[in-house]
């Protein structure tokens, strides 16, 4: 039984079960100054309601003004690139400092979850070059390093080749088979190898 002295006291009476908190929109400027709009849902609940009453004139429009400073503030200090990549640990970094603010009140914030990080029109298409950008520039370091190990294999086959007189031979009977079996109107003078050599000794001559 609850008694009350009338006009000196009041009943409050405090929902104990898990309020869902819509942040409005913010204008966040990252630390690499670009403009982003972002929002977030804040997931908290009533522990004491003693201070939630006594301790803050209204605890919802208080957390919510809270979290909305919080916001900005926490995800000002990251750059583009990490708001994007690394949302869990921001939702995580906004929960605790928003916990630790609110604890007086007798408010437990479960849980942060950043909704939408949004960018505007000419951000995204530049954000759209970048990324082609740097898609051209892995595709020409693998290309480059594709024709540095082929040339190093074609070097490599050359020294085993050059040691060997008759793996030349039997290379020079394999590249005639393989000219020979395409179906063009190219002809085909066979050159024989000992040729070359007998040019090769007069060169040196």
């Amino acid at each position: 039984m609850i008694i009350l002295i009338p006009f000196i006291q009041k009943m409050v009476r405090v929902d104990l079960r898990t309020i869902v908190l819509d942040v409005p929109s913010q204008d966040v400027i990252s630390h690499d100054n670009v403009s982003v709009n972002v929002n977030a849902v804040v997931y908290f609940r009533v522990v004491d309601p003693e201070k939630a009453i006594i301790q803050v004139e209204n605890f919802h429009e208080a957390t919510s003004q809270l979290a909305q400073t919080t916001l900005r503030s926490v995800l000002g200090r990251h750059e583009l690139d990490e708001m994007l990549a690394e949302r869990e640990q921001l939702n995580f970094d906004i929960q605790e400092i928003l916990d630790k603010q609110t604890n007086p009140w007798g408010i437990k914030i479960a849980n942060v979850e950043i909704k939408h990080v949004d960018l505007d029109e000419s951000m995204v298409r530049a954000i759209a070059k970048q990324a082609e950008a740097e898609r051209e520039r892995r595709a020409k370091v693998i290309n480059a390093k594709g024709e540095l190990e082929a040339s190093a294999n074609l070097l490599e086959a050359a020294e085993m080749l050059s040691k060997n007189p008759q793996a030349i031979q039997l290379r020079y009977l394999q590249t005639m088979s393989d000219i020979s079996s395409d179906k063009t109107n190219t002809v085909i003078f066979p050159f024989p190898t000992e040729f070359s050599q007998i040019f090769k000794e007069k060169t040196k001559e």
